[in-house]
């Protein structure tokens, strides 16, 4: 290598002396003028195929619309016959696009693509047999985006509303605030803890699909003040298996044995009570659980790893599931609508499955879910009881994790700070201008 940079600026020089005396000699043939060609009208050429595309609407069939592009029926026999090999026919939606494609000024069909959701389609294609149907995904690509706000009246607001995210769907947005909920699930109770003032900071990635949908979202690092406490979450695949994990900034596991609710983003409308007036019954009683306040068939999760004891109707419970968990707690989840596929008295269930969904059976006045958790035989509040945490980064990983932590949480450290959001807020609303990040009033 050495010698590349030292060569003898002789060298350099005679190399040079050839390629001018190359220019000197070849210049003189070149007339001076060069002559115009003109400027050429743009071609347009018609695509060599024509498409039309059909919606499935209410009382339609895919056999109908074969029907109408004139497909013998023993085409239609083989058509099917590869569609079903990647999908079922019966189970397609109303909105269902389906394009039939055939080559320009010809009657043929030529092909035909079904999309069976919005990440994939069923394309069939004629071959030397009949018909041939293979899967195609839907085309992605990657992001990361940056936002910040201040919360003046409530998350939801705060996130949807913030004008950094105009660009996202609105169910899109509405799905940040569930990778919010599941980061800081352990150390925070959004339905509960979350007050005006507290700020929020987050760097997150996505898979956008042509349409500007989400197909799948991951925050790489977040920070949110809570009454003036910063909570921080950085993202690590500790094992490189694309499943990871999120950690505090010195390596400590946001994890816990439990999750600090059973269902996503919700609402309390009954804690922990041990004198509580019950609705039904007219009379005090303790209420040894949580009741959240959410539609009929929102998932229930297990809110920790363990063992089906009870799955079945139980008195004022209604449907209840019941898990039997470490060190001596237990949990249960009341007037459900209905068990989850697969959850069965002596089955293991893991943190974050599904066991069932919300409803009102039993003695319930309208959906809900009622929450309890035990330890040791007797009921504890699950909002104030104190669980273990998950294990740190492992020293052997403490290298890769410092490079990450340093590259991730640079992004955070970008946005404004809590301190700026506020200012900036406290502006706002001396100037009597809608705010400019992320809220509005409740009213």
């Amino acid at each position: 290598m050495t010698s590349i940079f030292s060569r003898p600026a002789g060298a350099l020089l005679g190399v040079g002396g050839v390629v001018g005396l190359g220019l000197f000699v070849v210049a003189p043939a070149f007339s001076e003028s060069v002559p115009d060609a003109g400027v050429l009208e743009g071609l347009h050429a018609a695509s060599a195929e024509e498409v039309h595309v059909e919606v499935l609407t209410r009382g339609q069939t895919f056999g109908g619309i074969l029907n109408r592009a004139e497909l013998s029926p023993t085409e239609q026999q083989s058509l099917l016959l590869a569609f079903r090999e990647q999908a079922n026919p019966a189970r397609m939606r109303d909105g269902t696009e389906i394009v039939l494609r055939r080559v320009r000024g010809e009657a043929t069909l030529r092909g035909i693509d079904v999309a069976i959701n919005a990440d994939e389609l069923v394309r069939l294609e004629r071959d030397a047999f009949g018909w041939r149907s293979t899967t195609v995904e839907t085309p992605v690509w990657s992001d990361t985006i940056m936002v910040a706000g201040t919360i003046t009246s409530d998350l939801w607001s705060a996130v949807v509303r913030n004008p950094a995210l105009n660009e996202m769907p609105v169910g899109d947005r509405a799905r940040v605030i569930d990778l919010m909920d599941r980061v800081f699930q352990w150390q925070l109770d959004f339905s509960r803890q979350i007050q005006r003032g507290d700020t929020y900071r987050l760097a997150f990635e996505r898979q956008v699909r042509p349409d500007g949908t989400m197909r799948t979202g991951r925050i790489l690092a977040a920070e949110l003040v809570n009454r003036d406490t910063p909570l921080h979450a950085v993202w690590f695949d500790l094992h490189d298996d694309g499943v990871g994990g999120y950690y505090d900034l010195e390596g400590e596991s946001l994890r816990r044995a439990f999750l600090r609710a059973p269902l996503e983003y919700r609402r309390i409308s009954s804690a922990f009570n041990m004198n509580r007036f019950h609705p039904i019954l007219n009379e005090r009683r303790p209420h040894i659980g949580v009741d959240y306040a959410a539609a009929t068939g929102t998932p229930v999760m297990a809110t920790a790893d363990g063992v089906v004891t009870v799955r079945g109707v139980q008195g004022g419970y209604g449907n209840l599931v019941e898990i039997r968990h470490a060190n001596g707690f237990m949990t249960r989840y009341a007037h459900l609508n209905g068990f989850a596929s697969g959850i069965r008295v002596g089955g293991r269930v893991a943190q974050g499955q599904i066991i069932g969904y919300v409803g009102m059976t039993g003695l319930a006045t309208g959906p809900h879910l009622h929450y309890e958790m035990h330890r040791s035989g007797r009921p504890v509040d699950p909002l104030n009881v104190d669980i273990p945490a998950g294990d740190p980064i492992p020293v052997e990983a403490r290298e890769r994790w410092a490079a990450e932590l340093q590259t991730r949480f640079a992004l955070v450290e970008r946005l404004p700070a809590a301190a700026d959001l506020r200012r900036a807020e406290a502006r706002t609303d001396e100037a009597g201008e809608a705010p400019a990040r992320g809220d509005i009033d409740e009213n």
